[in-house]
């Protein structure tokens, strides 16, 4: 089998891609995590490739279209690799907006959620023995 010379790029690109996910998933991760917003962002940027690459697949540009999906999976790769890392990132502690806002404590045995009452209690003891209490005003 023998391909044109205007054919074979293709080829070529498709082996470079499929090299780039087998290493986003094989390579060494990197060092430190990266900050969840920034991979986010990576991610953006590649669904805005595609749908680049869909308007120019309408408007009937293959080869840029194909040069534009390209380049994001090339940045999906990349983000997948950039997720891979180790340690903590600069996210704040408790993360950002990945957290659910409705957290609920663990279950118990019994079903119902788990709560630490013992230390709540000695927490808020403490809390509250370091205050200076001032009585209230009663108006009368």
């Amino acid at each position: 089998m023998v391909l044109a010379p205007e054919q074979s790029w293709k080829l070529v690109l498709a082996i470079v891609l499929c090299v780039a996910i087998v290493l986003s998933a094989r390579a060494r991760a990197p060092r430190r995590a990266v900050p969840h917003g920034e991979l986010r962002n990576l991610v953006l940027a590649a669904l805005l490739l595609y749908a680049v690459g869909a308007l120019a697949s309408l408007r009937h540009r293959s080869v840029l279209a194909t040069l534009v999906y390209a380049a994001g999976i090339g940045v999906c790769a990349f983000a997948a690799w950039l997720s891979r890392g180790r340690g903590d990132s600069d996210d704040p502690p408790g993360g950002g907006w990945d957290d659910p806002f409705d957290e609920q404590p663990p279950p118990g045995p019994e079903g119902e959620p788990f709560f630490d009452w013992p230390t709540f209690e000695r927490d808020l003891r403490a809390y509250s023995g370091d205050r200076e209490r001032q009585p209230a005003a009663v108006d009368g």
